[in-house]
This record gives C-alpha cells, structure tokens and sequence, in this order.
C-alpha cells in the first residue's frame, strides 16, 4: 500500500525529483528489471538502486514482485502513472534525454544476455525438449485436459507461439482449418519438420519468428496456443498482448503454464525467467490484452502444479468469465 494518496502529487514530483529515479521510471516503462538489472543499467550498486525503489513504491509509482530470491519491479498502478507518462511524454517532445537514450542503449544489452541464455540452453537441449517437459505432470494428462478445453468449438485457424517440436501442432493440428507453430529456435523448427514429414501433417507451417512480433495480421486466428513457454518470457504481458492480437472475434488463447512456485533451480538450470504465474495475473493481462478470462483448470503433480488458463475475445466470452 501507498504511503500517499493517490491525489498527492507533490509526493509523486518529490520522488522523482531524483534524476535516478526518473531513469528508474523511465526504464520500467519499457520492461520489468530486477534491482540487479536495474543496477547493471544505472551503473549503480544494488543498495543505492534499492533505496530509490523503495521512495518510488512508497509513492505509489513502482510495485515490487517477489519471485523466489529475485524480485522484480514493474510500474504501479495505471491509473496513478498513466497521467504522469503522459506529461512527460508532451514535455520531451521530438527531443530525449541523453541519459534516456544511454540506459536505453544498456536495457538492450541486458535483453541480449537474458535471450542469448535462453538461446543457448534451447540449442543445448532441443534433443531432448520433450523428455525435460515429461518430468513435471505427465503430459498425457496435459494434453487430454487441452483437448477437452478447447472441445466446445472448432479449433479452426490455429497457431502454437513456441512451439519447439511441434506437439502442440500433432495434437490439434489433425482438426484444424490451418496450423502454425513459430518458434525462435532454429534447432527446435528443424526437428519439429522431421517430425511432421514422418506423420503426415501436411497442412501443418512452421516458421521462425519472435513471441512479441508475430509474423502474422491481426485476426488471423482462431485458437492461439501458449504451451509451457510464458515462464520463458522476459515480458510476459507483451507476449500475451501479442497472442491476443491475432485473435479474430470469438477466438480463444489458452495458456498452459507453472502455477507460482519456488522452485529456484529452474531459474538456473532452466533458464526460466518467471517461476510460474497465478490466476490475478493471468486475469489482468488478459484483461488489458481485450480478453476475458473464462476457464481455469490445475493438474497438481508432486513438485509444480500444471494451470490452463482459458482466454477469449468478445461479449459473448465476457459473460462466461471466471471471476
């Protein structure tokens, strides 16, 4: 909770009148940053950093979410930094900040060795993707409450964002209109289309492209599926928003994912950027991205729990949402 209401806004300038905290702010409009990576952008020790978190979440303008030993940091509530984005948008005009273009320029190097983690580990292992999914809840039990999920319409276009060997596409592709997997992982297309040659799957596409800039128009689906990849995104809310956009009126995305847990080793071993989500989270990111959330179901297995998270575009869809 604030220490301010939310009409102070001399406690929102006396906060920012710090010039790293306004960078601080400006940053976490681009992405959520850990204290280390916001350090590691600043140039700044961890404790300073901390410290003018700590005077922009007391004013309301920061939130802190903890994740294990990590915690991240994201802006506060819309309708108290909405006005304030948008000042500070009029006042830059055609003209920035040069600090703003250097933290900008760090942020993206900060990207870099966050996605060149991940491209490493997927490189390493995409022999043995489907072997390392298998160790949590068994998939056949997944995949059974995914077709049933999904069984109250046809699946009709359908498109799987990361889809690495393709088994999303095996397992709704034979009833779709149309199937796409895209994936960023040259290594994991280049199995998935072994894979499909030997089965048949001759409607199935695969192509090489990136969650948070699909290669795809808007409505160009029916069903957008996100299997056990969001825990991988650095932007979790941009690639929902992403999925959502190619969804045509009455399409349906379904997310299937780690409820939240504390299992760190993931994070390390697996490269996982997120240690799993809860359902008020996935409800306000489907929320913003013009869906509502209309089914929730969990497959509890002995170390993480399984979710599937339903979303959909349209009234009629608005009317049946999980609340």
């Amino acid at each position: 909770m604030s220490a301010y209401m939310a009409s102070d806004a001399s406690a929102i300038f006396r906060a920012l009148a710090d010039p790293t905290r306004l960078r601080i702010f400006q940053l976490l409009r681009a992405m959520e940053l850990s204290i280390g990576e916001l350090a590691q952008v600043l140039g700044q020790s961890q404790p300073r950093v901390s410290r003018h978190v700590k005077i922009l979440a007391d004013a309301g303008l920061t939130e802190r979410r903890k994740e294990g030993s990590w915690v991240f940091l994201g802006l506060g509530e819309a309708d108290r930094v909405a006005p304030l984005v948008a000042a500070l948008d009029a006042w830059s005009g055609d003209r920035e900040d040069a600090w703003v273009v250097a933290d900008r320029a760090r942020l993206a190097a900060v990207r870099a060795d966050r996605a060149s983690a991940a491209a490493r580990y997927f490189a390493e292992h995409a022999e043995e993707w489907d072997a390392i999914r298998s160790l949590h809840v068994p998939e056949s039990k997944v995949e059974a409450r995914i077709v049933k999920m999904l069984d109250s319409a046809p699946v009709g276009r359908l498109v799987d964002i990361g889809t690495g060997t393709g088994r999303m596409i095996e397992l709704l592709g034979p009833t779709a209109e149309t199937a796409l997997g895209i994936d960023r992982s040259p290594e994991m297309l280049r199995l998935a289309r072994a894979k499909f040659a030997e089965e048949g799957l001759e409607q199935a596409e695969l192509r090489q492209g990136d969650m948070y800039a699909l290669p795809l128009g808007d409505g160009a689906a029916d069903v957008v599926i996100l299997h056990q990849v969001l825990h991988f995104a650095q932007q979790p809310a941009a690639a929902i928003a992403e999925a959502a956009r190619l969804l045509d009126e009455g399409g349906r995305l379904l997310i299937i994912d780690f409820a939240r847990h504390d299992r760190e080793e993931l994070r390390t071993r697996d490269a996982h950027a997120r240690l799993g989500f809860d359902d008020d989270q996935l409800r306000g990111w489907f929320d913003a991205a013009g869906l509502s959330l209309v089914d929730v179901d969990a497959l509890v297995g002995d170390a993480l729990t399984v979710k599937l998270w339903l979303g959909a575009r349209g009234t009629r869809a608005a009317l049946k949402a999980v609340r």
